[in-house]
Protein backbone atom coordinates (compact mmCIF):
# COMPACT_ATOMS: atom_id res chain seq x y z
CA UNK A 1 0.00 0.00 0.00
CA UNK A 2 1.45 3.32 -1.03
CA UNK A 3 2.04 5.71 1.81
CA UNK A 4 2.82 9.38 1.88
CA UNK A 5 3.57 11.84 4.63
CA UNK A 6 2.44 15.32 3.75
CA UNK A 7 3.98 18.13 5.70
CA UNK A 8 4.10 21.88 5.94
CA UNK A 9 5.98 24.02 3.42
CA UNK A 10 9.74 23.63 3.19
CA UNK A 11 11.49 25.21 6.14
CA UNK A 12 15.27 25.44 6.26
CA UNK A 13 16.59 25.11 9.79
CA UNK A 14 20.04 25.72 11.16
CA UNK A 15 21.81 22.67 12.55
CA UNK A 16 24.00 22.77 15.64
CA UNK A 17 27.64 22.53 14.64
CA UNK A 18 29.49 19.57 16.10
CA UNK A 19 33.12 18.63 16.18
CA UNK A 20 34.31 16.61 13.20
CA UNK A 21 35.70 13.16 13.87
CA UNK A 22 38.32 11.23 11.98
CA UNK A 23 37.29 9.96 8.57
CA UNK A 24 36.22 6.34 8.26
CA UNK A 25 37.72 4.09 5.61
CA UNK A 26 36.34 4.53 2.10
CA UNK A 27 33.23 2.47 1.43
CA UNK A 28 31.93 2.55 5.02
CA UNK A 29 28.98 4.46 6.37
CA UNK A 30 31.40 7.06 7.76
CA UNK A 31 32.47 7.84 4.16
CA UNK A 32 34.90 10.50 5.32
CA UNK A 33 32.42 13.27 6.16
CA UNK A 34 32.74 13.34 9.93
CA UNK A 35 30.15 14.96 12.17
CA UNK A 36 30.34 18.56 11.09
CA UNK A 37 27.64 20.95 9.97
CA UNK A 38 26.88 20.27 6.32
CA UNK A 39 23.55 22.13 6.35
CA UNK A 40 24.52 25.60 7.53
CA UNK A 41 21.98 27.97 5.90
CA UNK A 42 23.29 30.23 3.14
CA UNK A 43 21.59 32.43 0.56
CA UNK A 44 22.28 29.79 -2.09
CA UNK A 45 20.93 26.77 -0.19
CA UNK A 46 17.47 25.63 -1.30
CA UNK A 47 17.25 22.37 0.68
CA UNK A 48 19.56 20.34 2.89
CA UNK A 49 19.35 17.20 4.99
CA UNK A 50 22.20 15.33 6.71
CA UNK A 51 19.92 13.27 9.05
CA UNK A 52 22.07 14.00 12.12
CA UNK A 53 19.32 15.82 14.03
CA UNK A 54 16.59 13.26 13.35
CA UNK A 55 15.63 10.43 15.71
CA UNK A 56 16.66 6.98 14.59
CA UNK A 57 13.96 4.74 13.20
CA UNK A 58 11.23 5.45 10.68
CA UNK A 59 12.22 8.59 8.78
CA UNK A 60 10.03 11.70 8.98
CA UNK A 61 10.60 15.44 8.87
CA UNK A 62 8.67 18.69 8.56
CA UNK A 63 11.09 19.61 5.77
CA UNK A 64 10.31 16.73 3.42
CA UNK A 65 7.81 13.96 2.76
CA UNK A 66 7.94 10.23 2.19
CA UNK A 67 6.55 8.33 -0.80
CA UNK A 68 6.82 4.53 -0.65
CA UNK A 69 5.33 1.38 -2.12
CA UNK A 70 6.68 -1.87 -0.70
CA UNK A 71 9.57 0.12 0.71
CA UNK A 72 10.76 1.98 3.81
CA UNK A 73 12.96 4.92 4.81
CA UNK A 74 14.90 4.58 8.07
CA UNK A 75 17.38 6.84 9.83
CA UNK A 76 20.25 4.80 11.24
CA UNK A 77 23.72 5.25 12.68
CA UNK A 78 26.61 5.06 10.24
CA UNK A 79 29.93 3.44 11.14
CA UNK A 80 31.60 6.84 11.36
CA UNK A 81 29.16 8.05 14.03
CA UNK A 82 27.05 10.26 11.77
CA UNK A 83 23.51 9.30 10.77
CA UNK A 84 22.41 8.19 7.32
CA UNK A 85 19.16 7.42 5.54
CA UNK A 86 18.59 3.77 4.65
CA UNK A 87 16.22 3.19 1.72
CA UNK A 88 14.87 -0.37 1.47
CA UNK A 89 12.61 -1.77 -1.24
CA UNK A 90 11.25 -5.18 -2.21
CA UNK A 91 11.01 -6.25 -5.86
CA UNK A 92 9.97 -3.63 -8.40
CA UNK A 93 8.89 -0.96 -5.95
CA UNK A 94 9.96 2.46 -4.72
CA UNK A 95 10.84 4.52 -1.67
CA UNK A 96 11.61 8.22 -1.93
CA UNK A 97 12.39 11.21 0.24
CA UNK A 98 10.31 13.89 -1.45
CA UNK A 99 11.07 17.61 -1.50
CA UNK A 100 7.92 19.29 -2.75
CA UNK A 101 7.03 22.95 -2.81
CA UNK A 102 10.46 23.26 -4.40
CA UNK A 103 11.40 26.35 -6.41
CA UNK A 104 14.73 27.25 -8.01
CA UNK A 105 15.55 30.69 -9.47
CA UNK A 106 15.46 30.46 -13.24
CA UNK A 107 14.34 26.83 -12.93
CA UNK A 108 18.03 25.85 -12.58
CA UNK A 109 19.87 24.33 -9.62
CA UNK A 110 22.70 22.16 -8.34
CA UNK A 111 22.32 18.95 -6.39
CA UNK A 112 24.74 17.05 -4.17
CA UNK A 113 24.42 13.81 -2.23
CA UNK A 114 26.46 10.89 -0.97
CA UNK A 115 25.12 7.44 -1.80
CA UNK A 116 25.97 3.77 -1.39
CA UNK A 117 23.99 1.07 -3.18
CA UNK A 118 24.49 -2.39 -1.68
CA UNK A 119 23.69 -4.17 -4.96
CA UNK A 120 22.44 -3.26 -8.41
CA UNK A 121 20.05 -5.51 -10.36
CA UNK A 122 21.55 -8.24 -12.53
CA UNK A 123 18.21 -9.51 -13.84
CA UNK A 124 16.06 -9.17 -15.78
CA UNK A 125 18.05 -7.89 -18.74
CA UNK A 126 17.77 -4.10 -19.12
CA UNK A 127 16.45 -3.65 -15.57
CA UNK A 128 16.07 0.09 -15.05
CA UNK A 129 16.49 2.01 -11.79
CA UNK A 130 16.13 5.63 -10.63
CA UNK A 131 17.75 7.33 -7.63
CA UNK A 132 16.89 11.00 -8.27
CA UNK A 133 14.08 12.56 -10.27
CA UNK A 134 12.61 16.05 -10.62
CA UNK A 135 9.09 16.86 -11.75
CA UNK A 136 6.90 19.90 -12.21
CA UNK A 137 4.45 21.75 -14.41
CA UNK A 138 4.91 21.43 -18.16
CA UNK A 139 4.78 18.72 -20.80
CA UNK A 140 4.79 15.84 -18.31
CA UNK A 141 8.53 15.15 -18.50
CA UNK A 142 10.12 13.53 -15.46
CA UNK A 143 13.83 14.44 -15.38
CA UNK A 144 16.10 11.77 -13.88
CA UNK A 145 19.61 13.14 -13.31
CA UNK A 146 20.71 9.98 -11.50
CA UNK A 147 19.62 6.53 -12.58
CA UNK A 148 20.84 3.66 -14.65
CA UNK A 149 20.30 0.27 -16.21
CA UNK A 150 21.56 -3.31 -16.18
CA UNK A 151 23.02 -3.78 -19.66
CA UNK A 152 23.55 -7.46 -20.55
CA UNK A 153 25.60 -6.69 -23.69
CA UNK A 154 28.45 -4.91 -21.88
CA UNK A 155 31.44 -6.98 -20.71
CA UNK A 156 31.44 -10.73 -20.34
CA UNK A 157 28.50 -10.95 -17.96
CA UNK A 158 26.74 -7.60 -18.28
CA UNK A 159 27.14 -4.41 -16.23
CA UNK A 160 25.15 -1.86 -14.26
CA UNK A 161 25.74 1.56 -15.81
CA UNK A 162 24.79 5.07 -14.70
CA UNK A 163 22.66 7.14 -17.03
CA UNK A 164 20.61 10.34 -17.11
CA UNK A 165 17.05 9.80 -18.27
CA UNK A 166 13.48 10.96 -18.60
CA UNK A 167 9.93 9.68 -18.96
CA UNK A 168 6.42 11.01 -19.45
CA UNK A 169 7.15 13.75 -21.98
CA UNK A 170 7.50 14.01 -25.77
CA UNK A 171 10.97 12.40 -25.73
CA UNK A 172 9.51 9.23 -24.22
CA UNK A 173 11.02 6.79 -21.73
CA UNK A 174 14.81 6.66 -21.98
CA UNK A 175 18.00 6.18 -19.98
CA UNK A 176 21.13 7.44 -21.71
CA UNK A 177 23.54 4.98 -20.02
CA UNK A 178 27.22 5.06 -20.82
CA UNK A 179 29.92 2.38 -20.61
CA UNK A 180 32.27 5.05 -19.25
CA UNK A 181 30.08 5.31 -16.11
CA UNK A 182 29.95 1.90 -14.38
CA UNK A 183 27.78 1.80 -11.26
CA UNK A 184 29.86 0.31 -8.44
CA UNK A 185 27.99 -1.44 -5.62
CA UNK A 186 29.08 -1.29 -1.99
CA UNK A 187 31.03 1.96 -2.28
CA UNK A 188 30.17 5.47 -1.11
CA UNK A 189 30.07 7.95 -3.99
CA UNK A 190 29.63 11.71 -3.86
CA UNK A 191 27.31 12.66 -6.71
CA UNK A 192 26.82 16.22 -7.94
CA UNK A 193 24.52 17.29 -10.73
CA UNK A 194 23.49 20.50 -12.45
CA UNK A 195 20.09 21.11 -14.05
CA UNK A 196 20.40 24.19 -16.26
CA UNK A 197 17.21 25.43 -17.91
CA UNK A 198 19.10 27.60 -20.42
CA UNK A 199 19.60 24.54 -22.66
CA UNK A 200 17.61 21.95 -20.67
CA UNK A 201 20.98 20.52 -19.72
CA UNK A 202 21.83 17.93 -17.07
CA UNK A 203 25.49 17.45 -16.10
CA UNK A 204 26.92 14.98 -13.57
CA UNK A 205 30.07 14.66 -11.41
CA UNK A 206 31.23 11.62 -9.41
CA UNK A 207 33.56 12.30 -6.47
CA UNK A 208 34.31 15.70 -7.96
CA UNK A 209 35.20 14.38 -11.42
CA UNK A 210 33.03 15.53 -14.36
CA UNK A 211 31.23 12.87 -16.39
CA UNK A 212 30.79 14.56 -19.79
CA UNK A 213 29.46 11.38 -21.43
CA UNK A 214 26.41 11.60 -19.16
CA UNK A 215 25.48 15.15 -20.22
CA UNK A 216 22.10 15.56 -21.90
CA UNK A 217 20.47 18.71 -23.29
CA UNK A 218 17.69 20.00 -25.54
CA UNK A 219 18.88 18.17 -28.66
CA UNK A 220 21.34 15.70 -27.13
CA UNK A 221 19.56 12.92 -25.27
CA UNK A 222 18.50 9.29 -25.55
CA UNK A 223 14.86 9.70 -26.48
CA UNK A 224 12.68 10.48 -29.47
CA UNK A 225 14.19 13.04 -31.82
CA UNK A 226 12.28 16.01 -30.51
CA UNK A 227 13.42 18.69 -28.09
CA UNK A 228 13.94 17.68 -24.48
CA UNK A 229 12.39 20.43 -22.35
CA UNK A 230 12.40 20.80 -18.57
CA UNK A 231 9.14 21.19 -16.68
CA UNK A 232 8.91 24.03 -14.18
CA UNK A 233 10.35 22.09 -11.27
CA UNK A 234 8.40 21.91 -8.03
CA UNK A 235 9.36 18.47 -6.67
CA UNK A 236 12.64 16.57 -6.26
CA UNK A 237 12.58 12.92 -5.16
CA UNK A 238 15.62 11.03 -3.85
CA UNK A 239 15.62 7.31 -3.08
CA UNK A 240 15.20 4.20 -5.25
CA UNK A 241 12.79 2.82 -7.81
CA UNK A 242 13.13 -0.37 -9.86
CA UNK A 243 10.62 -0.89 -12.65
CA UNK A 244 10.87 -4.53 -13.78
CA UNK A 245 9.22 -7.50 -12.06
CA UNK A 246 11.08 -10.43 -10.47
CA UNK A 247 14.49 -8.72 -10.21
CA UNK A 248 17.67 -10.27 -8.91
CA UNK A 249 18.39 -9.51 -6.15
CA UNK A 250 14.82 -9.42 -4.88
CA UNK A 251 15.42 -6.57 -2.39
CA UNK A 252 17.55 -3.39 -2.38
CA UNK A 253 19.25 -1.26 0.26
CA UNK A 254 20.60 2.20 -0.51
CA UNK A 255 22.11 4.64 1.97
CA UNK A 256 22.17 8.41 1.59
CA UNK A 257 23.78 11.31 3.40
CA UNK A 258 24.46 15.03 2.93
CA UNK A 259 21.64 15.72 0.47
CA UNK A 260 21.56 19.34 -0.70
CA UNK A 261 19.98 21.45 -3.45
CA UNK A 262 21.44 24.88 -4.13
CA UNK A 263 21.78 27.71 -6.61
CA UNK A 264 25.58 27.23 -6.40
CA UNK A 265 27.84 24.22 -6.63
CA UNK A 266 28.47 22.81 -3.15
CA UNK A 267 31.29 20.38 -3.89
CA UNK A 268 32.10 17.08 -2.23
Amino acid sequence: MASRIVRSALVLAAVTAVTATAAAPAGHEGHGRGRHDTCRPTAALLFCENFDDLPRGGAASLDWGVDTEHGTLTVERGRGGDQVLRVHTEGNSHAFLEVDGFSAPGNSFWGRLRVRVDAFPTAPDWAHFTLVEATGRGDGSVVRPLGGQWVPTVGEDGAALWGVGSDGGPTGDWTDWRESAPAEAGEWTCVEWRQDAADNEVRVWFDGAPQPDLTVSTDRHGGEQVDFVFPEFDTVRIGWQLYQQDPDPAAYDIRYDDIALSTERLGC
